[in-house]
């Protein structure tokens, strides 16, 4: 129903519009209690938390996965919540949240692909990014989305972001403005790890499986001569902040072979998944194709 959603939309922008000006550390608490809340809530997203889980750290032991999963939940509900601020508060508000820790040179133009791993500070990085690139005449930053299937937050999301100069390109579109892109010298953001079907997809490992992973980055790396560099917005010690940390280039990336590098790029994604598994987005099927004959890994 047309109007049911309309209200939907109502209501929804304008808590994020409330939460954008409240104090931080509440809307922290807000944003824990809400992932607490749906971890209790039986839903499909809640098994498919567990079952990556289960996949990826089969070591573990049934009663510890129901612990990382709830904190993953807390951690997850939490960065709903913060992107009230990220979407619509100010430069200060943003870069009090996200600080930018850089092994590279910014702004100086040098073709780059910089790869974003789904954890829950990424929208955070791309906008505290953007914020200094907009403060420093720096080249713009450019994201690739996927629609979403509520076409008014789409089209929300997509002026939140560019907000201070970034732009938002769709996944499905032309591969020559996307090279012209990086060639300018914009910051490129890509972020690999999700199964967007078999096109220009390959299976390679992630955490032992076979996981459909799409080959853009090297293909990408190579027709524009882009260096290749990971991105990770990660939970600072004491959980009042992120650090947005770049890394320097990749070394001897992109080779030749599109299929090795990308089994490359999913094992640097999964030594930072090691590191804080509960910040990152296991509510993602990672799995959902499988190579031809093997049965689905969510049933």
């Amino acid at each position: 129903m047309p109007w049911l959603q309309n209200v939907f939309n109502f209501l929804a922008l304008n808590l994020l519009r409330l939460f954008a000006f409240l104090p931080y550390t509440l809307t922290i608490y807000v944003g824990y209690g809400l992932g607490w809340l749906v971890a209790h809530i039986p839903n499909e997203r809640v098994k498919v938390v567990k079952t990556n889980l289960r996949l990826c750290f089969p070591n573990l032991s049934e009663d510890e996965i129901d612990v990382l999963a709830l904190e993953h939940w807390k951690l997850f509900g939490r960065s709903v919540i913060e992107r009230s601020r990220i979407w619509l508060g100010n430069e200060k508000q943003i870069t009090d949240i996200v600080t930018i820790n850089s092994a590279i040179t910014l702004g100086d133009r040098k073709p780059r692909l910089l790869i974003n791993p789904h954890f829950v500070g990424l929208e955070g990085g791309f906008m505290a990014l953007s914020v200094l690139a907009s403060q420093h005449d720096w080249p713009r930053g450019v994201g690739l989305y996927q629609n979403m299937k509520n076409p008014f937050f789409n089209q929300k999301m997509i002026e939140w972001r560019s907000r201070f100069g970034g732009k938002s390109i769709e996944r499905q579109s032309r591969l020559r403005d996307l090279i012209r892109e990086i060639q300018t010298g914009n910051f490129i953001f890509i972020a690999p790890d999700i199964d967007l079907g078999q096109r220009d997809s390959v299976f390679v490992p992630f955490f032992g499986i076979q996981t459909n992973t799409i080959t853009s980055v090297s293909r990408l790396a190579r027709l524009s001569g882009a260096e290749v560099c990971l991105m990770t917005t990660a939970l600072n010690p004491n959980r009042k902040a992120y650090t947005c940390n770049i890394s320097a280039p990749l070394p001897n990336f992109p080779t030749d072979d599109v299929e090795a590098d990308t089994a490359r790029l999913n094992k640097y994604i999964e030594v930072l998944v090691r590191e804080r598994p509960a910040e990152y987005y296991w509510v993602h099927k990672r799995f959902k194709n499988r190579p031809p004959g093997e049965p689905s890994l969510y049933n």
